[in-house]
């Protein structure tokens, strides 16, 4: 028996990528580092706010792959002369990816105070109703 997808509907056309989406979804969701935040920040506008303690800028990169933000950190190398007596303080590489629906793109960034802040604007929607012109033959 095979299972039915969401974008094998024949009513639902042009879905084929949702379950994909949902899919890359799932899969970054597993980890919690780095800790975020995601807000509204406007009607249209949003912000995730990363904490990314110990991380400098040029340690940090931000992508967009696919309709995917892709947010990468790489820490700075380890001091061989530093001896830690206890170590709680997160410095390890991480990858954290969030799918964007259609329409909202990245605005901006900001680090600031250990928080890497990513602003996004979603577009002014499309009108809900077209009139659709039939040609003639």
């Amino acid at each position: 028996m095979t299972k039915p997808t969401f974008g094998a509907h024949p009513f639902l056309l042009g879905f084929e990528d949702l379950e994909r989406l949902v899919e890359r979804a799932a899969k970054t969701a597993g980890d919690g580092y780095p800790p975020f935040n995601i807000e509204q920040t406007g009607e249209r506008a949003y912000r995730i706010t990363l904490a990314v303690a110990g991380f400098r800028d040029e340690d940090l990169s931000i992508t967009v792959e696919d309709r995917q933000l892709v947010v990468r950190g790489r820490g700075p190398e380890a001091d061989p002369r530093r001896v830690f007596l206890h170590r709680g303080i997160a410095a390890r590489q991480f990858q954290r990816a969030f799918v964007l629906a259609d329409g909202v793109e990245v605005t901006g960034a900001l680090l600031e105070n250990g928080l890497l802040h990513i602003d996004l604007a979603r577009a002014e929607p499309e009108p809900l109703v077209q009139t659709i012109r039939i040609r003639k033959s």
